[in-house]
């Protein structure tokens, strides 16, 4: 089994935080989204995972490829590097992979986290990852017949078809013939608004009589701003916190300050007269100094003193003092 992992985008939506690293690579309860996500997909597909691709923009740099390749070694993977020079539409961007396109595949967008507990149907020519949702209409969506398999792909549906959301992440028994359908999109121009769409692929191998079949998760967390980035760090933290994984660094310093559980705490971290959790995350590094701070993300290596923080999304190397008279603020900064 492979995985393909299309990542060259930036993550606008994300800055500043996005301006230094790629949205990927942003530690979710201490650790990469990207990484959490091909773990989780791993247990799903319960098989070895050969290889996994990243699809990036060469601007990432040679410490982002090194990050990338590190965490399929983890997973006992080869891990590939493949570049995506133009925004050209998701199935652009998934056949700058074609070379790894062989055998059972799949791809998995890397701005989402999942949970989930259902057994892949390897049978199936394509299983599509979805969950369901109370509002369907910001969502593509999926029909299903009588048989359980899906029947038909909308997008943003003005009138209530299905509540089953398409959470972006897809298994096909055959990467050849994924590749060709996308080959078939480029050759022939198939383009909507200027980008050449999977879901164009999909729609083609499902006209051509293949069997498409859901894997419905029980929980499905965005990565996509501040506001649901810093939640779905939250949630993460309860479900790590219940299934009895140890966050917190045996060795962080504490001096007249409590932790409220469940907190990721990374090591080398200085906590003095701090409260901190619940559903806080500090990296390596970092002090917390005179502060309370609760439902929270802070990256490495950062300072924070004198301060009453909620809901905040620190960088790595940043100083923050709530008694500030000078300060050097960057561009995307919010401060609320």
């Amino acid at each position: 089994m492979k995985i393909i992992v299309p990542m060259a985008g930036r993550g606008s939506r994300l800055r500043p935080h996005t301006l230094t690293v790629p949205k990927p690579l942003i530690p979710i309860a201490g650790k990469p989204i990207v990484h959490r996500l091909v773990e989780d997909i791993a247990g799903v597909l319960n098989q070895d995972i050969e290889e996994i691709a990243f699809i990036i923009h060469k601007d990432f740099g040679s410490q982002v490829e090194k990050d990338l390749i590190a965490i399929a070694n983890k997973l006992k993977a080869k891990g590939t590097i493949y570049y995506q020079e133009q925004p050209l539409g998701t199935a652009h961007a998934i056949m700058a992979a074609k070379e790894s396109m062989t055998g059972p595949i799949v791809v998995a967008y890397a701005d989402t986290l999942f949970r989930a507990d259902f057994t892949l149907d390897t049978s199936a020519d394509s299983v599509i990852w979805v969950k369901q949702v109370e509002d369907p209409s910001a969502f593509g969506v999926v029909q299903l017949n009588e048989n359980n398999q899906i029947v038909d792909f909308v997008e943003k549906p003005k009138g209530f078809v299905s509540d089953l959301a398409i959470i972006g992440i897809y298994y096909f028994k055959s990467g050849e013939t994924l590749r060709a359908e996308l080959q078939y999109l480029l050759d022939n121009n198939v383009v909507k608004g200027g980008e050449y769409q999977l879901t164009d692929a999909l729609e083609n191998m499902k006209v051509k009589g293949l069997k498409f079949v859901p894997g419905k998760v029980e929980e499905w967390m965005d990565c996509g701003n501040k506001n649901v980035t810093v939640e779905t760090n939250s949630r993460m933290l309860n479900f790590l916190h219940n299934d009895g994984e140890h966050l917190v660094d045996y060795d962080v310093k504490q001096e007249n300050s409590v932790i409220i559980p469940p907190c990721f705490i990374d090591k080398d971290v200085v906590l003095i007269n701090a409260t901190v959790g619940p559903n806080v995350s500090l990296g390596k590094g970092c002090h917390v100094i005179d502060t309370t701070i609760k439902n929270s993300l802070v990256q490495n290596h950062s300072h924070i003193r004198n301060a009453n923080l909620n809901n905040a999304m620190i960088g790595s190397h940043a100083t923050f003092d709530g008694n500030f008279t000078s300060i050097s603020i960057g561009d995307y900064s919010v401060l609320e």
